[in-house]
């Protein structure tokens, strides 16, 4: 089954594409910015924005919102890790963390899927650590100082599909709509 992805971000799509196929969906990007709903939960953020495209977009597609939640920080920068990722990026959270013992940390996922008539959401989350530095060469993001059982997200290369907070929300997608 052929579905749609929208994301401007070419990593996601990847990382989409590949867990998409081994539910049998293939996953066609349709690469498009799009005007991203500000607020404090992501499952809502994310409905939010996919009903916004449905005035657009007519055949069933869906979008993805993730946000890292570090707690000894209150869940910041959560749903606003896009911005925070643009502006201070992984050096301004590590700053931030300086001399803290509490490392822990969670990476939540929100894909939003419109069928044609009505938008549902699927969430998958992984709980890990925040490093102490910058680890690793693969991945995108917070990857190089998410820490997942000993080694960072950007460590792990393709190993991270099989664990991530995306695969985990898009297994829920997936698994919900095969065969409809």
């Amino acid at each position: 089954m052929r579905i749609l992805f929208i994301t401007s971000n070419k990593d996601k799509f990847e990382e989409a594409r590949s867990i998409g196929k081994r539910f049998g969906f293939d996953i066609e990007w349709l690469k498009k910015e799009y005007e991203e709903v500000q607020g404090n939960d992501l499952e809502e953020i994310a409905k939010k924005s996919a009903e916004l495209l449905t005035s657009q977009i007519k055949e069933p597609f869906f979008i993805e919102d993730s946000g890292l939640f570090v707690d000894a920080l209150k869940g910041f920068p959560g749903p606003y890790s896009s911005y925070v990722f643009k502006t201070i990026g992984n050096d301004g959270i590590l700053k931030l963390m300086r001399g803290l013992d509490n490392r822990k940390a969670k990476f939540v996922a929100v894909v939003a899927y419109f069928d044609g008539k009505d938008v549902k959401t699927f969430k998958g989350e992984v709980s890990g650590e925040i490093s102490r530095e910058k680890r690793g060469k693969g991945g995108f993001g917070y990857d190089p100082i998410f820490e997942y059982e000993g080694r960072t997200f950007a460590e792990m290369g393709e190993e991270k599909n099989e664990v991530s907070h995306r695969r985990r929300a898009m297994e829920n997608f997936f698994s919900s709509i095969q065969g409809s």
